[in-house]
């Protein structure tokens, strides 16, 4: 595949995640502070996100199955996840996460349960999009990425 057809084929692939609800405009701000001093600036700050979210999730899974719940602890981890989707633009995982927050603040185990899956799903959903993206940036001609 030629440059300018990975061009339009990663182009096209960014305005699907922005389409689909995937991103928001707070991802494109993250791109604006990369440069040629930091290359990888996006892609390791997305990687910090991954980390984070998948310790988070498993910290919420263990929270969530406790026989007395700690709402409090539970709101904290989901506010802390939805604060870190909402920095890197995550859009649906943000969203996802205040619907986890309304079901901590009413004490809904059920709802706590229904949402924990659905950022789970959200996650792994845009965790996959973004590696997609990052293996199409990889194949761009240009200086190799560091």
């Amino acid at each position: 595949m030629d440059a300018l057809q990975l061009r339009k084929q990663l182009s096209d692939y960014m305005a699907e995640l922005f389409d689909e609800g995937f991103l928001d405009e707070q991802f494109t701000q993250l791109q604006q502070l990369q440069d040629e001093n930091s290359p990888n600036f996006v892609a390791e700050v997305v990687t910090l996100f991954f980390l984070d979210s998948e310790r988070l999730l498993n910290e919420l899974a263990k929270s969530i199955v406790q026989p007395e719940i700690d709402f409090k602890k539970v709101d904290a981890h989901v506010h802390q996840l939805k604060g870190s989707s909402s920095s890197i633009g995550a859009h649906r995982v943000q969203r996802s996460s205040i619907s986890f927050r309304n079901c901590c603040n009413d004490r809904n185990v059920e709802g706590c349960l229904k949402s924990l899956q659905q950022v789970r799903h959200d996650y792994s959903l845009i965790k996959d999009k973004l590696k997609t993206l990052f293996s199409l940036e990889q194949q761009l001609p240009g200086p190799p990425p560091e």
